[in-house]
């Protein structure tokens, strides 16, 4: 791309001087952290495993490979451009394509929209499996790296990911009111680790696919970890019999959320009116919160035996608040209800993956190219988790993934070539330069051609 600008030049009146804008800076990057993001796939070697799921779908010579491919569209996705089309300019900066393995000049181009759109829709659905169990795999092996766990805790989650048009499988959802896909998303529940990401139809309950899933993935981990504990929590989404019985079937302890009714409203009845008279007797009733919990033994209509059922009953200024879990864990109540609010921490892990790493734009007509589209934005944001990873064990302060890549990764830079190195000049104000110090003491020393 030349470094002329197309545009003409655009006067300001601005004090003390006035100002005159252009687009002809040259070899500029708005996405001076990507050197990090290349970092952190070399130690994953994500981007090359994903590139030998897909198939090719070309014949004869090929102006891009798979793994330069799927390099380009996952950083993209990293920085922050989640359509194909941001591939028709992002293919000329400098600095992408040095960090997909090209000279900033005189190398070709990155790839282009219509080479991802192909690339996405050529997926299968044999293809789209071996991504997901690549995405195991990486997981396995980043899991360990600190020695055998204790234990595993595995938190499935549900998302909304609007349609439109006539995308394959797409439904309405009453409870969103809108056309959607409705993904299925699986964390390691202690360390925020995405272990995988399935595509499913908009009208599918947020329990399906799970048993599924947890068929494949437990013998896994039972392999890598012999007689490792696994246990699954989930909301009430996932309070299912189905649920139940594959856990009991295979040894899982499972702590999950249960819709109320009106028989566990009376199991709790009394330990809720002990909350109240409480909170009634107290010095201020207006700002008083009593919470106590208990438990019964429950069996609905549609289970084949009695299980545990905890709850906790607490009397707010606002009104009362009764919950309900099923469980097969033998902890006392409250510390087992406070258990199990923490998988609330996946949502933010949700909105790591949608907001940062926009994975709620899948726009292609076909599902299986969603589904592959997908697991694309779950390498993205196991990159960025990755960087953040490192920068927490260096003492910084763990952020949101989108915070992240304003201060590490989108930072502006002029890349100058030269015969034997390429330089990266940036800011000298930015505020993002103590990641970067903080992210170096991690490395090895290289060598600084100055």
């Amino acid at each position: 791309m030349s470094g002329d600008s197309a545009t003409a030049p655009l006067p300001f009146a601005t004090a003390p001087l006035p100002l005159v804008a252009a687009f002809d800076g040259g070899r500029l990057t708005s996405d001076g952290g990507l050197p990090w993001l290349a970092e952190a796939d070399a130690a994953l070697g994500l981007c090359a495993a994903f590139a030998a799921d897909l198939p090719e779908w070309r014949r004869g010579a090929a102006c891009h490979s798979r793994e330069v491919l799927v390099r380009q569209r996952v950083f993209q996705l990293a920085c922050g451009y989640a359509d194909q089309d941001d591939a028709d300019t992002l293919r000329h900066d400098p600095l992408l394509k040095l960090a997909c393995g090209r000279r900033p000049v005189g190398d070709p181009a990155l790839g282009s929209q219509p080479t991802f759109s192909r690339l996405e829709n050529a997926a299968t659905r044999q293809a789209c499996y071996r991504l997901a169990v690549t995405l195991v795999a990486l997981y396995l092996r980043e899991r360990g790296r600190g020695g055998r766990p204790a234990g595993l805790v595995l938190d499935p989650g549900s998302t909304d990911d609007p349609t439109h048009g006539r995308q394959e499988g797409t439904a309405y959802h009453a409870h969103y009111r809108q056309r959607r896909y409705h993904p299925l998303l699986l964390f390691d529940g202690d360390t925020g680790q995405l272990i995988t990401a399935i595509l499913r139809p908009g009208n599918a309950p947020a329990s399906r696919g799970v048993v599924t899933v947890l068929k494949r993935l437990v013998p896994a981990l039972r392999e890598r970890w012999p007689g490792i504990p696994i246990e699954l929590r989930a909301d009430g989404g996932f309070a299912t019999p189905e649920v139940y019985t594959f856990c009991e079937r295979e040894n899982l302890d499972y702590t999950i959320g249960l819709p109320s009714n009106a028989r566990l409203a009376r199991l709790a009845a009394p330990r809720l009116a002990e909350a109240q008279a409480r909170q009634a007797a107290s010095a201020d009733p207006a700002t008083t919160t009593i919470r106590l919990a208990g438990e019964a033994a429950y069996r609905a209509d549609s289970w084949g035996r009695e299980r545990r059922v905890v709850y906790k009953a607490e009397a707010l200024p606002e009104g009362p608040n009764v919950r309900f879990v099923v469980t097969s864990r033998p902890d006392a109540p409250l510390p087992l209800y406070d258990w199990y609010v923490d998988r609330g921490e996946m949502e933010g892990w949700i909105k790591d993956l949608k907001n940062a790493c926009r994975a709620d734009r899948l726009s292609c007509h076909r599902f299986v190219a969603n589904q592959c589209r997908l697991l694309l934005h779950a390498a993205a944001y196991w990159l960025l988790d990755t960087l953040r990873r490192w920068l927490t064990a260096a003492g910084v302060a763990r952020t949101q993934l989108d915070t992240l890549r304003l201060a590490l990764l989108n930072v502006g830079g002029r890349v100058i070539q030269q015969l034997d190195h390429v330089r990266l000049r940036l800011a000298s104000s930015h505020p993002g330069q103590p990641l970067w110090a903080a992210l170096a003491t991690r490395r090895r020393p290289v060598n600084n051609p100055g």
